[in-house]
Formats: C-alpha cells, structure tokens, sequence
C-alpha cells in the first residue's frame, strides 16, 4: 500500500510544480542550437536506417491528449532479450528467421533460469520476449548493428580511468563508487533509455507545455519544456533536454551533459536526439541517435519498442547513497589497508 500511495502521488507533485511555474506556450518553437563551442548550429544528428521497426497500424486511430498531440501517457516497458549490438557470429545477419528467433527465445530463457536458481534471493529479469520484429541488434545505423569505432581521445580517457582505478582501487571514498553503487544514478534509466536486468519501465506524464519521463531505476524524473524556450549552459547528470512534435512523434534533444556521467565512454559532448512514436494502442516506438566527435567516429542510431503495461510503477527503494553497502565497501578497504 505504501508503494502504491507513493506512486499515486507523483503525478499530483508534477501538476503542482509545473503548474507553479506559470510559463505559458510560445507560438513557436525555437529552432535546436547548441552552446557556442560544443557544435554547429543548427546542426544535429542525423536518423539512421529504420529497417526493422514497427510503423503505425493500417487499421488504428491514433489517440490524443484533450489538446491534440499524440497521448503518449501511461507505463511502458522496454525489456528485451534483443542486445545493443549484434553478435559477432551473427555479422551481416540484421533479422532471424522466426525458427531461429524461437531458438535464441529458448536459449536465453533457459540461461536466465539457471542464473536466478543459483544467484540467491534476487533474481534478474532482462525481459523474455524477443522483439517481435526479429532483429538482432537494437543498434540499427551503423548497417553492421555495431557501435561506431571510438576516437583516440575516448581511448585515452578510458586508459586513464583504467589506471585510476588499478593505482586507487574504489575504497578511498564514497567520491571513488560510481553513480550507480551510489545510487544516485542509473545507466538504464539514461538518458538513453537501455534496458538493464530488472525494472525496465517508464512512466510518461504530458502537459500543453511539458512532457515529464519517469523511470523507475533510481526513480528518476524528465522534465522536458515542450515551449520552446532557449538554453543555459548549466551541465546536468541527464543533460539539458527541449522537447517538440515533428508530425506525431515526440522528439526530444539534450545537450549540456556532465563529465560525471559515463554513456559508452561519452560525457559531456554527447548530443542525444530521442523520438518517442506511439504506432499501436501497445506499443511506442522508441529511436535515439547518439552523437559525439570525441568519443565516435560517427553518430549511431538505435530502436526499442516499448509495450504498455498496467503499473502502477513502484518505488525504487534503493536508498540514498547505498549507505549500507558503500559503509561495508570503505570499512572492508581499511581493514585491509591496517588504516
């Protein structure tokens, strides 16, 4: 119950804040810049190829909010077996066949079983449908379903935290932990969005002038303005993000990262385009394309379908900082130090 009357109240606080803020709808959106130095204006990444993903039903209404955009609201799930980049025994192979779909189905099930039968009292849960389109990668663009090569610069940077950690080890302070052992931050939640062992589910929340992405890993809230208003320069650990409607789909473009986040080696130059496209009554078709010159060679684009779900979505209880297990990690090491 004390779940549940959380959950209910996240809505009512999100009324109360945006509410309270008392801006109200431009006519226009602004065009996407960035902040001088950080790229061109204008300029952003580009969509990659959407072979393999879902468009609307030929037969379907698409349902709308009381002032007409698409109603994206509700939970959604975006677990899948389907990894972010396709095996390597599988190059050139961009969608199974439905046998061999059935058998990789089969396999991984069989593969999660045995993990949460000897894993002790928790148990993962990555998801245990396949895409229903069949793909092998969720990485759509580049063609080979592959992240893009990094630059030498990442190189050097993931060389440097490497050797941090081998010199420092992760117990001299809770500041030696990352965001997740923290729990201050998930990587799943994003963002992007990429589904994780458990808790792959989104709450979406919409406004004339606001959209808000609640997530349930670390309870993390979006509030994306929807009104076109300009930029700061404020760096934020989920970054800076405006929101609009090309057509019906809702796309959503943030800049302004912090180096303290780590998205696959990227930081603070990452530039994220989401589009979030309701194509079913049960289904979102969600695309990002991922774009940083510092840390790869080229943008890169990906595809997750997210299905509808009752909810409601419950409260992450991992709580503030991880006290417990952080305390046992610092007291372990100076055990072991003599300090």
């Amino acid at each position: 119950m004390r779940n549940t009357l959380r959950v209910r109240a996240v809505p009512l606080l999100v009324v109360i804040v945006l509410w309270g803020s008392g801006l109200g709808t431009f006519a226009e959106p602004n065009p996407y810049r960035r902040i001088a130095g950080r790229a061109q204006p204008g300029r952003g990444p580009q969509r990659g190829s959407r072979v393999g993903v879902e468009g609307p039903a030929s037969n379907w209404t698409l349902p709308r909010t009381a002032w007409g955009d698409p109603d994206l609201s509700g939970t959604w799930n975006y677990a899948t077996m389907t990894p972010l980049e396709r095996p390597q025994g599988l190059a050139g192979k961009s969608v199974f066949t439905d046998e061999e779909a059935a058998a990789f189905e089969r396999q991984t099930i069989e593969r999660q079983s045995v993990t949460n039968n000897t894993a002790g009292p928790d148990w993962w849960d990555p998801g245990t449908r396949h895409l229903m389109n069949r793909r092998t990668s969720l990485i759509l663009d580049p063609p080979d379903g592959r992240l893009p090569p990094q630059t030498k610069d990442a190189m050097a940077r993931a060389a440097a935290r490497a050797e941090t950690r081998r010199a420092h080890g992760i117990g001299e302070g809770p500041e030696d932990l990352g965001l997740n052992e923290r729990c201050l931050q998930w990587s799943i939640a994003g963002p992007p969005m990429l589904p994780g062992v458990y808790n792959n589910n989104v709450q979406f929340f919409q406004f004339r002038d606001y959209v808000v992405i609640f997530n349930e890993m670390i309870h993390d809230a979006r509030i994306v303005p929807m009104d076109g208003r300009p930029r700061g320069n404020m760096q934020r650990w989920m970054g800076e993000a405006r929101g609009r409607w090309a057509a019906d789909t809702l796309v959503v473009d943030t800049i302004n990262f912090t180096d303290k986040t780590n998205f696959r080696g990227s930081g603070e130059h990452l530039h994220l385009i989401e589009r979030f496209t309701r194509v079913r009554d049960d289904t979102v078709e969600y695309e990002f394309t991922a774009e940083d010159p510092t840390t790869w060679t080229r943008p890169w684009t990906a595809s997750i379908s997210l299905t509808k779900t009752e909810g409601p979505v419950f409260e992450y209880a991992c709580h503030e900082g991880n006290a417990r297990s952080v305390e046992g990690i610092l007291r372990g090491a100076r055990t072991q130090d003599g300090r």
